[in-house]
């Protein structure tokens, strides 16, 4: 079973401001955007920092959102997204609209790193922090664009570094103290137990029911009007009720079929590498406060591909560590 990669630090990009970020995360989601998406952010700033001569190596990325806009229409319990109107083309006709999913955050990233250079000279981890935040400001956050703070002196703007690599109980006093700055906010973790568990329910009634039923029913409020014998009356439930607040939510991508050698696919971004045609996988995932939190592992997000099982895709540990699960996705073919 795959585990989050060993680190020494944590790098907190805290309070940042991403105007019309992506909020179409897969097919058949939307809101927050994916987490693969932070990923992809995590290896093109680790290229960027290389590239600047800072030696770093960003070995996962962990996101507590602080507050959000989705740009949607109000009108009841039906929401649209709100769309661009282009300018017409030279026929004089409005061209065609692609609908666009968008979203405003404010959120902090925390990377995990691991540096030979910060454990060797500590006192350079402030300033090449600052380093970092500055590569950051001329990047894309899942599509959006960062905002610079209005009072970007201020101490809650400022990247800071926290420092793991002492003893057991040294880390577990840094993160606790640390975890406090990150409020008010949520963090979102991966939930494959819930998926797992909430199969086995179904099945119980319907043996033929499939993991996208259960992900379905989890991904929805589901009502039952209970009886009570004894009072001769009954109330309706919801079976949310005490289970948190969970989403459903991408994984990742698995493949359609076999890697193709590289070159050989037309139009690819990249020739010099293979390509493979993927789909996503699909799980669901909780949000919940960074006080809850209680070692990093739990709240960071890693890759793990897996060429030889035609699966790429992102792990978080929260389920394994707090509940000793496996992890768990589906996948479906949307045809």
């Amino acid at each position: 079973m795959s585990t989050c990669p060993n680190f020494s630090h944590l790098l907190v990009l805290p309070r940042l401001q991403v105007q019309n970020a992506n909020a179409v995360s897969s097919p058949l989601t939307h809101g927050f955007p994916s987490m693969t998406a932070f990923l992809g952010l995590m290896w093109a700033l680790e290229r960027k920092v290389r590239s600047s001569g800072l030696h770093l190596k960003f070995k996962a990325v962990g996101v507590v959102c602080h507050d959000y806009q989705e740009l949607v229409t109000e009108s009841g319990f039906v929401k649209a997204f709100r769309l661009t109107r282009n300018p017409v083309g030279k026929d004089g006709k409005p061209p065609g609209i692609v609908e666009e999913g968008r979203i405003h955050l404010s959120l902090s990233l925390v990377l995990a790193v691991e540096s030979d250079h910060w454990k060797k000279e500590p006192d350079a981890c402030e300033s090449d922090a600052a380093a970092v935040s500055e590569l950051l400001a001329s990047m894309r956050i899942a599509g959006g664009t960062l905002i610079p703070p209005a009072q970007p002196w201020l101490r809650r703007f400022q990247p800071y570094v926290l420092d793991l690599t002492g003893t057991e109980a040294d880390r577990d006093a840094v993160f606790r103290k640390a975890r406090m700055h990150l409020l008010p906010g949520f963090t979102l973790i991966s939930r494959d137990d819930r998926l797992k568990e909430r199969l086995s329910e179904i099945q119980t009634n319907d043996p033929e029911a499939s993991p996208l039923d259960a992900w379905l029913s989890l991904s929805r409020i589901n009502w039952h009007y209970e009886v009570d014998e004894d009072a001769g009356k009954g109330k309706w439930l919801n079976d949310r009720r005490g289970k948190g607040w969970i989403v459903p939510i991408p994984v990742g991508y698995g493949a359609l079929g076999e890697l193709h050698p590289a070159g050989s696919v037309s139009n690819a971004r990249d020739a010099s590498i293979p390509f493979h045609f993927v789909e996503s996988l699909y799980s669901v995932g909780e949000w919940i406060s960074p006080h809850r939190i209680q070692s990093p592992q739990q709240f960071l997000w890693y890759p793990d591909s897996q060429p030889e099982n035609d699966l790429y895709r992102c792990r978080n540990d929260y389920g394994q560590t707090a509940h000793n699960e496996e992890p768990y996705h589906f996948e479906f073919d949307l045809d």
